[in-house]
């Protein structure tokens, strides 16, 4: 499973900042669950030489008692808590404080990996700026800029140091479909485990509550073999606390990534909310394999299943390439359409897609419809390759493929899905443009 660096310090320091040059994106998951009185965000780290999670935190006041900011210093060790390595920024123009050493002091008890960067260091020396620091006990401090991103990529590198890249799988390991069950609390995740494995292996509440660990759990069904990964959300026996405690966000995007085919669970008898949106977002941006199970459908009344559809078509509208099933899992209806959903998504997520015809299905797409002309210049699309599985990714190659538009990628995307029945799984086009032999020439 991927790392986890979680961002801390007391406001203002820039975590967000550099939360956001990490992910190159501002459109981060937050954890709107119930207890949480300040959202922390969650996102795939991209500046770096491998991947990772990253985690931005509230800003950590722990010398005040009461108010707002408790609950954000109680959110920010829940993190902690679940840290793979630590970065602890202090702002460089202001010099330490005294709530950065109770902040460092808290760190070291939690025996987690911490890098001390002293940010905002732009345009100031850098050595002068950070030797204060070196009062915290945390090691070398190290100068950034989060703002300009000066030293961010050689921070997340040494934070990520010690973490060695997963090993592949064997032969055997990568045949068995890893499907993680994802969803918000309280929508049927237990149940529906307990209904995939026909035991009450886990057990359910009523209410929302999770632990901090995703389970693996081996099952078998009708001759075929699957990996389950039960993710936060369920409540082991004699463990139940309040869900603040107990909700793990991270455990569950890192479910996401570990596996080949997502479950989301959706429940029909409440709206979907904007979490349910960001799940499945965070699905599609890590190219894994999607079907879409809306639980609790036998409570609902004719009428109303009708509203409900709309709203998932209006909401998760972005989720063309999924399969939707309609389940109930109390009553154990609608598994087996779900079950065969998920072989074929696994299926077109793990497809090994020939160059011979990957290239005549190209070819033919482009008799039926020529790319667009840019300007005085039409792109040229010669052949295509695969690049990589789960997700699948066919490699285009041709000239001048940076003028070619989106709506076209579309286009060529859904031929290549129809052409080799690519149902459940993201899809990906990448260009590549060859080189001109005649650059630089005279």
């Amino acid at each position: 499973m991927l790392p986890t660096i979680v961002l801390v310090g007391r406001p203002n320091v820039g975590k967000s900042t550099l939360f956001n040059r990490l992910t190159k994106t501002r459109d981060a998951l937050v954890a709107d669950f119930p207890g949480l009185t300040r959202d922390r965000h969650y996102g795939r780290g991209v500046v770096g030489d491998r991947p990772y999670l990253v985690v931005d935190t509230g800003g950590f006041e722990p010398s005040t008692d009461t108010g707002i900011m408790v609950e954000m210093a109680r959110q920010t060790l829940q993190a902690v808590d679940e840290a793979d390595a630590i970065i602890f920024m202090v702002d460089g123009r202001q010099g330490l404080s005294p709530q950065d050493k109770v902040i460092a002091e808290k760190l070291r008890r939690s025996q987690r990996p911490v890098i001390l960067a002293v940010n905002k260091c732009e345009g100031m020396n850098r050595a002068i700026v950070a030797a204060e620091f070196h009062e915290l006990g945390l090691g070398e401090p190290y100068a950034v800029s989060s703002a300009h991103g000066e030293g961010v990529r050689d921070l997340v590198n040494l934070a990520l140091e010690d973490f060695p890249l997963d090993e592949e799988e064997g032969e055997t390991a990568e045949r068995i479909p890893k499907i993680a069950i994802v969803g918000r609390p309280n929508v049927g995740k237990s149940t529906m485990v307990n209904t995939l494995l026909g035991e009450e292996r886990v057990i359910a509440f009523d209410q929302p509550g999770t632990t901090r660990d995703s389970i693996h759990i081996e099952f078998e069904r009708d001759g075929k073999k699957y990996t389950l990964i039960d993710t936060a959300g369920i409540r082991r026996r004699g463990k139940v606390f309040e869900a603040i405690e107990k909700f793990s966000v991270i455990k569950t995007l890192q479910a996401i990534e570990d596996a080949n085919v997502v479950v989301l669970v959706l429940d029909a008898q409440d709206q979907i909310t904007e979490q349910d949106g960001s799940l499945a977002a965070f699905v599609l941006e890590t190219g894994r394999a999607l079907v879409v199970a809306v639980n609790k459908w036998d409570g609902l009344k004719e009428e109303r299943r009708e509203d409900v559809k709309k709203d998932i078509t209006r909401k998760l509208g972005f989720l063309t390439y999924a399969k939707f099933h309609y389940v109930s899992a109390l009553k154990a209806q609608g598994f087996p359409p779900l079950l065969k959903s998920v072989d074929v998504a696994y299926a077109a997520a793990m497809a090994q897609l020939s160059t011979p015809k990957l290239t005549r299905v190209l070819e033919q797409t482009i008799e039926q419809h020529q790319p667009p002309i840019s300007g005085i210049i039409r792109p040229k699309l010669r052949y295509a390759h695969q690049g990589g599985k789960n997700p699948p990714i066919i490699v285009i190659h041709g000239s001048h493929t940076n003028k070619i538009p989106d709506s076209y990628r579309r286009y060529l995307e859904k031929s290549f899905r129809s052409a080799f029945e690519l149902t459940g799984t993201p899809l990906l086009i990448q260009f590549k443009q060859g080189k001109n032999p005649f650059e630089n020439k005279d």
